[in-house]
């Protein structure tokens, strides 16, 4: 005869046999509060769609994904405790953050704990082929830099000069640094730099002035999109025939918004394809916009990417494989515009298009 506690043990065993697995926990690290929160919040949008969709589709090997969100507010020492926060959650991968001074102030803690972090967006030179924890699904400053030299170089101008926001230096400083060299390369000339810190009164026709003062043949603004619309007001008022033109930080959606009329005619690079009209993006941008009313951006597109490689890496990889040897092994994985490959140290190659703000639409030109 059975000891009655024996039977009860059984029985609560079984029951746990039945409990439904823990969820996979994925950490998000964005600007959710900052001047230039239009990213973060885009790219929150994108992880969050992202989660339903997989979540519906029966999640990862049967477990449920839970999103858990910090916003790290543009500030380095906020940033910090939300990355340490999530690693106390115990997260599987981070997805962000969406600046590059909030991933240096992030990737000592990530790298010490060994969890993945995957950003939708940053560029800057110092994150590029280093041995890290550190995932990048955009292209680099080099590259986009230099582009953006020969497209201005081809436009006729030569005397350029430049204004960059000291607040995400490490991005700023590494664009700007790689524009002076490719377009010294090829005949160009960087006349002069203004740097100037993001806050409502930054004194943007100040900073306008100090750019015109050596008679440039073009100005050229590193800056987010809510600085962005400022200055491009002042550079209309002060210098309305000069071509004007802003690195690929401030293209949103907020942007369009935020600027009017001031922006007509700025040429502007977009990591996404606007005009794509395959099945795969469409029903996307459809699913964004029914969940958010509002359209998908640059960082909704790239954050999308993250979360896709890092779901479709967690789901293929075997007992015994670490996060970061799936994302390298299993790649290339399937993102709405482009296939993503990390080389051994977590970089990947990313087609840009080069548009022109007309009548308030970005439109994209050759």
């Amino acid at each position: 005869m059975h000891h009655p506690l024996t039977a009860v043990a059984l029985a609560s065993l079984a029951l746990l046999g039945c409990q439904p697995a823990e969820p996979v926990r994925i950490g998000f690290l964005g600007g959710l509060s900052s001047r230039a929160s239009d990213v973060g919040e885009a790219g929150r949008n994108a992880v969050q769609l992202a989660v339903e969709q997989r979540n519906s589709a029966g999640g990862i090997r049967g477990r449920t994904i839970e999103l858990i969100v910090r916003d790290d507010a543009q500030d380095m020492e906020v940033a910090t405790r939300g990355t340490k926060e999530l690693i106390e959650n115990r997260v599987a991968a981070v997805i962000g953050p969406f600046a590059s001074s909030m991933a240096a102030a992030a990737l000592p803690h990530i790298n010490q704990a060994g969890v993945v972090m995957v950003s939708p967006t940053i560029t800057s030179m110092d994150f590029v082929g280093n041995d890290d924890y550190l995932f990048r699904i955009n292209r680099t400053t080099r590259d986009n830099a230099r582009d953006y030299a020969a497209k201005l170089y081809q436009r006729g101008q030569r005397r350029i000069a430049a204004t960059f926001d000291v607040r995400n230096r490490s991005f700023t400083e590494s664009w700007l640094n790689e524009f002076k060299a490719a377009f010294a390369e090829i005949g160009g000339e960087t006349i002069i730099a203004v740097p100037f810190e993001s806050m409502p009164d930054a004194g943007f026709a100040d900073i306008v002035t100090k750019m015109l003062a050596p008679r440039p043949d073009g100005l050229l603004f590193i800056a987010a999109a809510v600085d962005l619309s400022r200055l491009c007001e002042q550079a209309k008022r002060l210098a309305p025939k000069l071509p004007i033109a802003a690195t690929e930080w401030a293209a949103s959606e907020k942007l369009i918004e935020l600027g009017g009329k001031a922006l007509e005619g700025l040429l502007i690079v977009q990591n996404f394809n606007r005009e794509d009209r395959s099945a795969r993006y469409l029903a996307f941008r459809d699913a964004y916009f029914k969940r958010f009313q509002r359209d998908p951006g640059y960082s909704s597109v790239l954050a999308y990417d993250a979360a896709t490689a890092v779901f479709d890496a967690m789901e293929k990889r075997t007992e015994g494989e670490t996060l970061k040897q799936a994302l390298v092994k299993y790649a290339p994985f399937e993102g709405l515009q482009q296939t993503i490959s990390f080389d051994a140290y977590g970089d990947t190659p990313r087609t840009v298009y080069f548009t022109q703000i007309r009548d308030g639409r970005y439109e994209q030109i050759e």
